[in-house]
């Protein structure tokens, strides 16, 4: 790069996420899937299913179940367009569709729902887009099962996404009755129902590799796990609303790097935003830990 030349700004691309949850014997469990190792994005790492927004996901050719100008109060933006809200929750339930074969819809009628996604899966194999796919079928997506989460933003000086940003909402939504998350082979190759605390274990003794959002909605669901059950989780979610985070990257004292959160002092939010450590270190590459080893994440 010239001597005094600036680095370019990098696009930020929207982008959409599904925490899939459901009761298990031990408490809270959700789904998460293992990218392929060749992935642009997180490849090898653990996520919950998601991807980024397609042109085509803000027009349909199936009527939602819900008012698309509502859909901004949801995501707690009002002044978001509709058509980019819309967006969102397609792009959510889409990609949800396509990782992992579950398919947020209603309205065939006489039908079983694992009938109706085969039937989707025909469609969408045949070429058509999920959304026609669906029209075709006689299903309406059930956006009104996405729950909005939260919000994560890709810092400019990004630890996890080199030379890529992302505007990811995250959604919440209980497993649909009769259906079964399973991994897609191609972009994922491999799943697994988890315990959000199970999942941080594994992560801490290198057995699965997490980025910081995966990372902390994991503690998140864990002190919700805490709480009570999914129900309980739905309610509170409801109530409060999604949060936003933009993390904020730090130059330590000794070299290293560290993001903060909202609510840690040297955030310019100065309310917490979410359960868990204040701060996360890199402690390598792919690795971030909060203060006080894994305990930190019960903190």
């Amino acid at each position: 790069m010239p001597p005094h030349s600036t680095p370019p700004v990098l696009p930020i691309e929207a982008a959409a996420s599904v925490l899939l949850l459901r009761d298990g014997p031990g408490g809270l469990e959700v789904f998460m899937v293992r990218r392929h190792d060749r992935s642009s994005v997180l490849g090898g790492a653990w996520v919950f299913p998601g991807g980024k927004v397609d042109l085509a996901d803000a027009h349909p050719e199936v009527a939602p179940d819900a008012d698309p100008q509502a859909l901004p109060f949801r995501l707690a933006e009002p002044e978001l367009p509709a058509s980019v809200a819309l967006a969102l929750h397609m792009a959510a339930l889409r990609e949800v569709f396509e990782e992992c074969g579950v398919l947020f819809a209603h309205g065939a009628s006489g039908a079983t729902p694992a009938a109706w996604v085969a039937r989707v899966h025909a469609l969408c194999d045949d070429g058509l887009r999920l959304d026609a796919a669906m029209a075709e079928a006689g299903l309406q997506p059930q956006l009104l099962s996405l729950h909005p989460f939260s919000r994560w933003i890709t810092p400019e000086r990004s630890v996890s996404f080199q030379g890529r940003r992302f505007d990811t909402r995250f959604f919440i939504a209980a497993l649909p009755l009769g259906q079964i998350a399973e991994h897609d082979d191609h972009e994922a190759v491999a799943s697994a129902w988890l315990s959000p605390r199970e999942a941080l274990q594994q992560y801490w003794d290198g057995r699965m590799a997490l980025a910081p959002p995966q990372i902390m909605s994991l503690v998140h669901l864990a002190h919700a796990s805490a709480q009570g059950d999914l129900a309980n989780l739905m309610e509170a979610t409801r109530e409060r609303g999604p949060y936003c985070v933009r993390p904020h990257v730090m130059d330590m004292p000794d070299g290293g790097k560290a993001m903060a959160y909202p609510g840690d002092p040297a955030h310019e939010v100065p309310e917490r935003a979410m359960p868990g450590p204040l701060r996360l270190f890199v402690k390598g590459p792919g690795r971030f830990e909060p203060e006080g080893g894994i305990d930190g994440f019960w903190a």
